[in-house]
């Protein structure tokens, strides 16, 4: 296995795996799965237009549940995308 060299900053250390094979360097065969329990997600606000109704809809269920109508919107994306990819893998 070759050595990993020490990296300045992050946009070397991106350059150096754009351009070289981690097999020469890593033995996967050994590797581990590790969970990062305390890692939060990064955020990116978006802007949506919704129609007013959907809105309202949305507000009343979050209203029901006692969450912020942004979070249930991220319950639903969630789900949804979790479905396709479900019925995709099955294919």
């Amino acid at each position: 296995m070759k050595n990993i060299p020490k990296f300045e900053n992050q946009e070397q250390e991106i350059q150096f795996w754009s351009e070289n094979d981690s097999t020469e360097f890593l033995d996967w065969e050994k590797s581990e799965q590790v969970v990062f329990t305390n890692l939060k997600p990064t955020m990116k606000s978006i802007s949506i237009r919704l129609p007013e109704y959907l809105l309202v809809q949305l507000k009343t269920e979050a209203n029901k549940l006692d969450i912020p109508y942004q979070s249930l919107m991220k319950i639903f994306i969630k789900n949804a995308l979790d479905s396709k990819l479900t019925k995709q893998s099955k294919i």
